[in-house]
């Protein structure tokens, strides 16, 4: 079973409250030593999104005492610039930094109170990593990251936005663009720069929650592609040594 453009529709479902996935999830969460929904990150708004990544680890073979997508199972990576940054699932074998996934999330009504804030979160998190990284932290292979990203859709977000007169102009290609466009571009220079291995941008609403993918590489194929990508790398390597045996964890679903 590989995990599906369904299963990824059904996550940003669950994500507003649409329990469609729930029973996969919950057996996801619990092979991982994640519990019920109860466990996981406050406001329980990621779960579905969690169990969703964690689920390509989980077929890959990993076994499941890898993959971490609760605070009690310890999300904390080593950084540069500060001790430690917790991350929202972090799956590691041996010595090397498998994946670690940052997700977040923006909504209104007022979209520009937070939206500098998810620009900053991203760059530092990126940042503090990668330089840890060439510090020697992370003595495996080469760590990976990914980005999964929901901007709420609504008219405030789709509404062009003028940026403030300051001391200097800004970059022409700010003029006239919304945040789900300026949001769009950010991705774009983060894939670009190579901060992150993968990323994925969706908008989505909870009157509508099947999400629109606004920029074609950032959508769920190029992310889901990026990270079996990972996986088929890291297994030439002989990463993990011993597959696991899957088939109970699934065979019963319908």
């Amino acid at each position: 079973m590989t995990v599906s453009r369904q299963d990824f529709e059904d996550a940003i479902a669950a994500y507003w409250g649409v329990k469609r996935a729930q029973n996969e999830q919950s057996t996801i969460k619990a092979a991982v030593g994640a519990g019920t929904a109860g466990s996981v990150r406050g406001g329980k708004h990621f779960d579905s999104i969690a169990a969703l990544l964690a689920k390509f680890f989980l077929e890959a073979g990993y076994p499941p005492e890898s993959i971490r997508i609760t605070k009690s199972q310890r999300l904390e990576l080593p950084g540069y610039y500060r001790p430690q940054k917790q991350w929202d699932v972090v799956v590691t074998y041996e010595k090397t930094l498998v994946a670690a996934f940052e997700m977040k999330a923006l909504g209104g009504p007022s979209f520009g109170n937070n939206y500098n804030n998810r620009v900053e979160e991203a760059l530092g998190s990126a940042v503090d990593l990668r330089r840890a990284a060439l510090a020697d932290l992370y003595p495996g292979e080469k760590p990976w990251l990914g980005y999964f990203f929901i901007m709420q859709d609504e008219e405030g977000s789709r509404r062009p936005v003028k940026p403030a007169d300051g001391a200097l102009p800004v970059e022409g290609i700010w003029h006239g663009k919304s945040y789900q466009e300026r949001f769009g571009i950010f991705c774009q220079r983060l894939m670009a720069e190579q901060l992150y291995d993968a990323v994925c941008y969706v908008t989505s609403s909870a009157s509508d929650p099947k999400p629109t993918e606004p920029v074609d590489s950032l959508d769920w194929r190029h992310f889901s592609a990026a990270i079996n990508a990972r996986i088929t790398y890291l297994q030439e390597l002989g990463l993990p040594k011993a597959s696991w045996p899957l088939a109970p964890l699934f065979g019963d679903l319908s």
